[in-house]
C-alpha cells in the first residue's frame, strides 16, 4: 500500500484526461504546498476520488467516498492571488482506497491506497470492440451534433474516453473507472454509448453535453 493525499470531488477522474482546478480552501492549499515542497523526493501526485455521500466544500462535508479513484499529477500551477491557485493535473493510474490514514496529521485527508494494474482482459476481442465503440461514438455525434475531443487510438485509452463525447452521470463514470480490465470497459462503454444514442434519437438529439472537467474547489 501507498500513502496518498486525497482530493474528494463530486465527479470522477479517468486516466488519460486533464483536470483543471481552482484551489482556495485552506486544507487543499496546504496539500498543494506539501506536494510542491516534496517534488524533489517524489512526484507531485494526489488522489482524486468521487464523493459517495456529502459535498465538496466545508469541514465534515464529505461523509463517504467511492472505493476506486484516480491519481492526478500536478503539471501546472498559477498563483491567482493570496491563497488562491489555478492548477492543472494529468490523470495517471487508478487506485483502490483501503483506509483513511488517521495518523497522517495532515489538514487534508490522507489515505492508504493500493495502485491497480491495467489488465487487458481477452486480448483477441479488443480490436473488434474498439472498432465498434469508435463507430458508436461517431453515430452518437451524428445524432446529437455534439462537438467533442478526438478519442485515443489505442484500446485502453479509448475505453476511458467515452465521457469525452457522451455526457454520463457520476455513477456511469464510476462504473467505467471500476471496470477490471480494458475489455470489460470497452463493452460497458459500448453499452452506455448505445443507450445514450437511442435516448438522443428519441428526444430529437437534445442531450446534455459532456461534463466540463473544471472544478471550483
Amino acid at each position: 500500500m501507498a500513502s496518498l493525499p486525497l482530493f474528494p470531488l463530486g465527479t470522477v477522474l479517468l486516466p488519460g484526461t486533464r483536470l483543471p482546478l481552482h484551489v482556495f480552501e485552506p486544507r487543499y492549499v496546504a496539500m498543494l504546498r506539501d506536494l510542491i515542497d516534496a517534488q524533489e523526493e517524489r512526484p507531485p501526485v494526489f488522489g482524486v476520488i468521487a464523493i459517495r455521500e456529502g459535498n465538496e466544500v466545508g469541514d465534515g462535508a464529505v461523509r463517504a467516498l467511492h472505493d476506486v479513484g484516480c491519481g492526478a499529477r500536478l503539471t501546472h500551477v498559477a498563483v491567482l492571488g493570496e491563497q488562491r491557485f489555478f492548477v492543472i493535473a494529468e490523470a495517471t493510474d487508478r487506485f483502490r482506497l483501503e483506509e483513511v490514514d488517521s495518523l497522517a496529521a495532515t489538514p487534508y485527508t490522507t489515505a492508504r491506497v493500493t495502485w491497480l494494474d491495467e489488465r487487458d482482459g481477452d486480448v483477441t476481442a479488443l480490436a473488434s470492440l474498439a472498432d465498434r465503440l469508435r463507430a458508436e461514438l461517431a453515430a452518437f455525434r451524428e445524432v446529437t451534433g455534439v462537438e467533442a475531443e478526438d478519442v485515443p487510438e489505442d484500446a485502453r485509452g479509448l475505453s476511458y474516453a467515452v465521457p469525452l463525447v457522451v455526457g454520463l452521470d457520476l455513477a456511469d463514470r464510476q462504473h467505467l473507472l471500476e471496470s477490471p480490465d480494458t475489455e470489460s470497459r470497452l463493452r460497458l462503454g459500448l453499452t452506455l454509448t448505445q443507450r445514450e444514442r437511442e435516448l438522443a434519437s428519441a428526444l430529437g438529439g437534445a442531450l446534455k453535453p459532456p461534463d466540463s472537467p473544471f472544478d471550483l474547489n
